[in-house]
């Protein structure tokens, strides 16, 4: 499972992007959260979909993927810059 957490200031990318995961099975927890649960190959098909559309964002706009099986976190857009570390529970 992975869990999909994006800021995007644009109203229309931001409904595209919306979209796109939901379209590959994202289920939404709050309003900018979304988490996916299926086979790799959709996962990866996925992570391949988000870092292409991630060539389109803005400086403000930041894409975090976080995932439950391995405890690792794929950065895209402003969210590369925050180097903190990230607690899984």
């Amino acid at each position: 499972m992975i869990v999909i957490s994006y800021d995007i200031s644009d109203d229309k990318l931001r409904a595209r992007f919306m979209r796109i995961i939901t379209k590959m099975g994202a289920i939404r927890i709050q309003y900018s959260v979304y988490e996916i649960n299926n086979t790799q190959r959709i996962v990866n098909n996925l992570l391949a979909k988000i870092e292409s559309f991630a060539k389109h964002f803005s400086a403000d706009d930041s894409v975090i993927i976080f995932s439950t099986d391995t405890e690792k976190m794929i950065k895209y857009g402003n969210a590369i810059h925050r180097d903190k570390p990230i607690v899984f529970l």
